[in-house]
């Protein structure tokens, strides 16, 4: 990737012009301001497919200045404009006095052979030419700009060096080098690459202007493993790679996030491999008074340099290159006859005002004032006109004051709501708590009425018993879900306090996210991770097209049991769901499980295996044995997991009417049918045709299991969850596993007195907060 040219005259040194615009963004402004003024030579194309081509340069013979030929590819559509051997042209601006051209990076490959488990580090030197066909093309001054582009190089654990020779020593001179560090191990997932700021991506300047156009410019790579340099032969294993290239700087800037994910996207940073892409690289290019004689000379008319234009004027970079531009008032092309012409400034009011009437004149304007004569009937009109104003703003300064007073007066209630919804105190708990600190966000209003749209009701996704849930766009487009409580009651109130507290002491796939929480309305405003694929009640129950497969199924009954399991046992304090059913089990679009909703949630202390509270839950997924004595305990889950495995073994809703009209149990029914030995009566037939009738048994013993009447009887959610894993693992014994499921209560009390060696518990802040927002009984 090197910018040099052959022009048979000793190496010069040229600043670079100052970049006004993007090519591209100039080039279009150009076009637009002076469309009826021709760009090109009479008789001269004026574009090649989209990119315009103004003289000096050109394609056909006749119509380019000695040295600016370029080659239009008429045998691509659209045509494309080439530059020596075969380099595409994006833009060329005469303003700027540059050429945008497609450039391909360079790219190298680590080899990393097992040589008694040691790896050696490579040094890589790579020639390749950004703008490769300019030796040859007839002479024309044409260089990589160091103003408008950056060096920058990709891979991981290297460093790039851009590297010029030098005549008078024998090491090359180093142009710009920067590194690209990576802190991840080989199989980790790469995060989402916004920038290019040195992790997997560097970019930098450059020491000084890239203006030898006899230089071959060299990229060399070093890997930074170990400090000895050893050259690797080509033949050798790949292991991984590194890429470097010369880009435009603002182009970069609008597009390196998507760059690099697209590279990083299909490349382990370990074995990985990366394939050269095209990336646009600024040229700089200029005319010099000895070799342009024929454009460039001095007018004694005018006493001073121009080009063929009469109306133009030279500008000088370093004493000797030169660059042409129109003078002030006319516009056009100056590198050609009666190439810059007058700007009709009157037909432009917006860019040259004028109050009067307007006198268009070459190279200027005059604007001339118009005659007045002020008479009686004027004046009273004048003076209506600015009493008018006067009231009008009167009016409008009362209506700001009016509007002022009303953010305050807001801004004062939502100090009030934070306050009383424990704000305060749930500030202090994220703060001395630095795992819910990073999982847990306090959302100010403002945020969540602009990600919704001021809770427009197009914006709502469904309604809970807790509350309507709204779809929003964070300011990071980030999709959430946004639950808003229905009803103004301190109930509903509480219910979202506790949710805040249960949710921001887990941390499992299987169980929605929390995001953070909003304190400033009179009821709190809970965000999570938005799941797109709605409900199971909706798989199962609605008019879904595509019905759960039995292998669907029995993962969400896996993952189901798993977060519950989690819950119960291994959160960091101990949580009893009380409304598990399949309206709180969302779905994502790979169908995976999350479980939902836990307002409704209680936390139980170590000691403790179950508490009196009031009844509440959902008709036909809640515990008898809860319902009778008002005493919750982890069973009562797994009595309502009970009915979701009914449900999804029969695809019957929980409360269903039978041939008397009357409403009917499912559990109560499916238990009846299973101990008359008539399960296949009431199983889903979709599973018996996917040939799941064996497994669907073992899975029907579980649930009556669950669905006993005493809650010692029934398993716990572990021992659920074992079972599952090993009929979706297909381990399963049909007769053996019947037998577990029924030894399961005998279990479960061992089990139960395991937990307490498991996870963390609250200090007293939390359980200060916990004990502030429970539910009351």
């Amino acid at each position: 990737m090197s910018a040099h040219a052959t022009s048979g005259k000793p190496v010069s040194r040229r600043p670079q012009a100052k970049l006004v615009m993007p090519a591209l963004m100039a080039l279009e402004l150009i076009v637009a301001t002076v469309a009826a003024v021709p760009l090109a030579l009479p008789g001269c194309p004026e574009a090649c497919g989209r990119v315009t081509v103004p003289y000096p340069f050109g394609f056909r013979q006749g119509c380019f200045h000695a040295g600016f030929n370029l080659t239009c590819d008429h045998t691509r559509h659209p045509p494309k404009l080439l530059l020596g051997d075969g380099v595409e042209v994006d833009a060329i601006s005469l303003a700027d006095g540059t050429v945008r051209v497609q450039s391909k990076t360079v790219s190298a490959t680590w080899s990393d052979p097992i040589r008694n488990d040691t790896r050696t580090p490579s040094l890589i030197n790579s020639n390749g030419s950004w703008v490769g066909g300019l030796t040859g093309t007839g002479g024309q001054q044409l260089a990589v700009s160091s103003e408008h582009n950056v060096f920058v190089v990709i891979g991981c654990n290297f460093i790039g060096y851009l590297v010029a020779p030098d005549p008078f020593r024998s090491a090359p001179e180093h142009i710009s080098a920067c590194a690209a560090l990576c802190d991840r191990s080989p199989g980790t997932e790469l995060e989402e690459y916004t920038s290019c700021s040195g992790v997997g991506c560097c970019r930098t300047m450059f020491k000084g202007d890239l203006d030898n156009t006899e230089a071959v410019y060299q990229v060399m790579f070093k890997h930074l493993v170990h400090d000895t340099e050893v050259v690797y032969p080509a033949w050798d294993t790949p292991s991984e790679s590194v890429a470097a290239f010369i880009v435009d700087r603002e182009w970069f800037n609008g597009n390196a996030g998507v760059m690099l994910n697209n590279t990083f996207g299909s490349y382990d940073h370990h074995w990985g491999s990366l394939s050269p892409v095209a990336v646009p690289t600024v040229l700089i290019w200029w005319l010099e008074q000895d070799r342009d004689r024929d454009i460039v000379f001095y007018d004694p008319n005018v006493s001073h340099w121009r080009c063929l234009s009469l109306n133009s004027v030279v500008t000088y970079v370093n004493g000797f290159a030169i660059r042409c531009s129109c003078l002030d008032g006319y516009e056009g092309n100056p590198y050609m006859r009666q190439g810059c012409q007058d700007i009709d400034e009157c037909l432009q009011p917006g860019v040259y005002p004028c109050h009067g009437t307007c006198i268009n004149m070459p190279g200027t304007y005059r604007c001339s004032a118009k005659k007045r004569i002020i008479n009686l009937p004027g004046l009273i009109t004048i003076i209506a006109i600015a009493a008018g104003f006067s009231l009008l703003f009167s009016v409008l300064g009362i209506a700001q004051v009016t509007k002022k007073l009303k953010k305050q007066r807001a801004k004062k209630f939502r100090q009030k709501f934070f306050k009383k919804n424990h704000g305060l105190l749930l500030q202090q708990l994220i703060s001395s708590n630095k795992d819910i600190a990073e999982k847990m966000k306090i959302f100010s209003l403002e945020e969540l009425e602009q990600a919704t749209n001021k809770f427009d009701h197009n914006r709502v996704l469904g309604g809970g018993g807790h509350g309507t849930v709204y779809k929003g766009i964070l300011s990071d487009q980030r999709v959430v879900a946004i639950k808003k409580a229905k009803i103004v009651v301190q109930r509903e109130i509480d219910q979202f306090i506790n949710e805040v507290v249960i949710l921001s002491q887990t941390n499992h796939r299987h169980v929605v996210k929390l995001f953070g929480c909003c304190l400033e309305t009179e009821v709190p405003l809970l965000v999570y991770e938005f799941i797109s694929n709605g409900t199971l009640l909706y798989h199962l129950h609605g008019q879904s097209e595509n019905p759960l497969s039995w292998k669907d199924r029995l993962k969400i009954a896996l993952e189901t049991a798993r977060a519950i399991a989690y819950l119960h046992s291994a959160a960091s304090i101990s949580v009893y769901h009380r409304d598990i059913k399949c309206a709180n089990i969302l779905l994502t679009d790979t169908l995976t499980a999350k479980v939902s909703d836990f307002g409704a949630s209680r936390s139980i202390a170590i000691d403790e295996t179950g508490i009196l509270t009031a009844i509440q839950g959902t008709y036909g997924y809640l515990d008898p044995e809860y319902y009778y004595t008002t005493r919750l305990t982890e069973k009562s889950d797994v009595y309502s997991f009970g009915v979701i495995l009914a449900e999804l073994l029969t695809r019957v809703t929980p409360v269903f009417s039978s041939h008397s009209s009357e409403s009917t149990s499912l559990a109560s029914h499916f238990v009846s049918l299973i101990r008359d030995n008539r399960f296949l009566d009431i199983l889903d037939t979709q599973i018996v045709e996917e040939g799941g009738a064996e497994d669907a048994e073992v899975i029907a013993r579980l649930t009556e299991a669950c669905l006993s009447l005493k809650g010692e009887e029934r398993p716990t959610m572990r021992q659920v969850e074992t079972t599952l894993e090993d009929v979706q693992n297909l381990k399963v014994n049909l007769s053996s596993q019947i037998t577990r499921v029924n030894q399961s209560a005998i279990n479960a009390q061992s089990y139960k007195g395991s937990k307490g060696s498991e996870g963390t518990r609250l200090y007293s802040l939390e359980k200060e907060f916990i004990h502030s927002s429970e539910i009351p009984r």
